[in-house]
């Protein structure tokens, strides 16, 4: 079984032919998604050997859309490519890394029936995903601001990410009827303990310095001092994921979690979450919560309370299957479950968490099924199951980038 460093995935050497056959697979299924005239959706900055990704569009805190990351796919691909860039850094513009998928444009698509262009954004941004994961040179995200969902996911399986003291790091999927997705399986279930059932199932923020401790983020920043640790980046002439790291640690900082934080209730968490079912875990908490008066036992109650029945039986299934399998594993079932997720034939969940949450924000989701003991186990298979035949698969070209197995 393939195996994957959480910190540094290793790079391999593959000429440029060899990467060719997944992006033409990519291009006959959906036309080509990586010709795109929005330039503007990503700027560029160059210095020295390094060159700098920023997503552009912050006045919607950088939601992700095909577009945008069909333009980081292009440039991406050239620079891993051309021997004169040493290594890429990604950073958001303005107060925001990337708040993650533009699920308010995924809800429009859907209410006109074109199911077509939502697959199309889950085929590019998970073929990104795994890219990046597998990407031959250094990669530096600037994760300032909040960083949530798929933008965690366009960050994360890189090399570094740096945390500051402005970062809200989150996977709130649950809470619009939907699963933690992009990669999450895969980051999520590596965590110490059972960290990423507690994150999945419940939505709940980390700030930077809790990043950090558990291993989402590698390196720490002051806001203040973010444009230093740039400048240094920016004078770098090396392709040497080591000398990048040296750079990242000798300009940050040194932080740790403070007492509110959830780091310092692993064990109560691995107590909780470590039960085979959502009920299991709820029961838990509740005899927690009944003993001590927790008040972290009643707000994470609450958080449960508040997520759709069904995603919670989903997402903790995709978390414990994803701790047995690699990235690319985790990124093609992923894909099976969004497009079902998306596709209303099992629930209209997601259309209806994201009109409760962001289009009419009554915040009053009616969950269908309405609660955990109207969930049949069937439902919960159907999100796991192969697509049909007239259905492709993600295509993720492991043969190519992987070339020792």
């Amino acid at each position: 079984m393939r195996t994957y460093n959480s910190t540094l995935i290793l790079r391999r050497l593959l000429s440029p032919k060899k990467l060719s056959y997944g992006y033409r697979r990519l291009t006959s299924l959906f036309g080509n998604p990586l010709v795109d005239d929005s330039d503007n959706l990503v700027l560029v900055e160059g210095k020295g050997r390094a060159r700098t990704a920023i997503l552009n569009r912050p006045a919607s805190l950088n939601a992700l859309n095909t577009s945008t990351i069909a333009r980081l796919q292009k440039l991406y691909k050239n620079w891993e490519e051309n021997p004169d860039i040493g290594f890429v850094v990604l950073k958001g513009g303005g107060r925001a890394f990337s708040a993650g998928g533009d699920i308010v444009s995924l809800y429009n698509l859907i209410k006109q029936g074109n199911l077509e262009d939502c697959k199309k954004f889950f085929w590019t941004i998970y073929s990104f995903i795994y890219f990046l994961g597998t990407y031959l040179k250094p990669h530096v995200a600037l994760l300032n601001g909040i960083t949530m969902g798929g933008g965690a996911g366009i960050s994360i399986p890189g090399t570094f990410r740096v945390a500051t003291d402005k970062t809200i790091f989150a996977t709130p999927e649950t809470l619009i009827g939907f699963h933690p997705d992009a990669g999450a399986s895969f980051y999520l279930s590596h965590l110490p303990g059972y960290l990423g059932e507690y994150l999945a199932l419940t939505g709940e923020k980390l700030n930077g310095a809790d990043m950090v401790s558990c291993g989402l983020a590698t390196h720490f920043s002051l806001l203040s001092k973010l444009p230093l640790v740039e400048e240094q980046l920016g004078n770098l002439i090396t392709d040497d994921p080591s000398v990048v790291e040296t750079s990242l640690a000798n300009h940050g900082d040194t932080v740790h979690p403070d007492q509110a934080s959830v780091i310092h209730r692993i064990k109560k968490v691995d107590k909780c979450f470590s039960h085979d079912t959502v009920e299991e875990i709820i029961d838990s908490l509740e005899n927690e919560a009944a003993k001590t008066n927790d008040a972290w036992c009643l707000s994470t109650l609450k958080k449960l309370k508040e997520a759709a029945p069904l995603s919670l039986k989903v997402s903790l299934r995709s978390i414990r299957e994803g701790r047995f399998q690699t990235l690319d594993q985790c990124l093609v079932r992923e894909y099976r479950m969004s497009l079902q997720g998306v596709s209303g034939q099992i629930t209209g969940d997601f259309c209806e968490g994201v009109r409760a949450k962001l289009v009419d924000k009554d915040f009053k989701p009616k969950w269908d099924p309405p609660s955990l003991e109207h969930v049949s186990q069937d439902m919960v298979d159907r999100y796991f199951t192969p697509l049909s035949a007239f259905e492709p698969e993600l295509h993720l070209p492991t043969k190519q980038r992987e070339a020792f197995t």
